[in-house]
């Protein structure tokens, strides 16, 4: 847990994914097209990928990924990230990590 939120509380934005989903790809591609720096831990490529996924589910309420950080605070999955995005309200929870 304690690596977990020193991850969190490090990185401005931190995406936990796999790299075969594609909700994943989608949250990614999201910062990605609007240029912002994120930190993505795939938890397929990760020994203790499926511990941290049982952490994130503890934390957030919810297994599935990606489980989406933006200064230190849940934002939720694809979907919800994408909606704040829409609704504008992303791009500056972002910007008051900078």
């Amino acid at each position: 847990l304690s690596k977990i939120q020193e991850i969190i509380s490090e990185n401005c934005v931190v995406i936990f994914s796999k790299t075969t989903c594609y909700y994943c790809k989608m949250a990614k591609k999201l910062f990605d097209d609007m240029n912002v720096n994120y930190t993505a831990i795939e938890l397929d490529m990760n020994t203790n990928g499926s511990q941290f996924q049982d952490i994130l589910q503890q934390m957030t309420g919810a297994r599935t990924l990606p489980r989406v950080f933006v200064n230190g605070t849940f934002v939720g999955g694809a979907t919800d990230t994408k909606k704040l995005h829409e609704e504008g309200r992303l791009l500056p929870l972002v910007h008051q990590c900078q």
